[in-house]
């Protein structure tokens, strides 16, 4: 498998489970850790400009679903 795959794959695990579960993944839930820990890899790259222009513009697609599922603290 190459990267670009295993980059694909990470991308549409975090995607269905989004779209399924109208959250994004925890860093609490031992089974959503590893989808978290891609998730902010990959922002800290994106903010770093280090992501080709392909995957920038996958990854502006997974932030734009994630932010409508955003976490809002309710008690500010």
């Amino acid at each position: 498998m190459t990267q670009d795959e295993r980059w694909d794959a990470h991308w549409r695990e975090i995607m269905d489970f989004i779209k399924k579960n109208h959250r994004n993944p925890s860093k609490h839930c031992p089974e959503e850790r590893n989808m978290h820990n891609w998730w902010k890899q990959q922002k800290k790259l994106f903010n770093a400009n280090a992501l080709s222009d392909d995957r920038i513009d996958r990854f502006n697609q997974l932030l734009a679903i994630g932010e409508q599922y955003r976490h809002i603290n309710q008690y500010l």
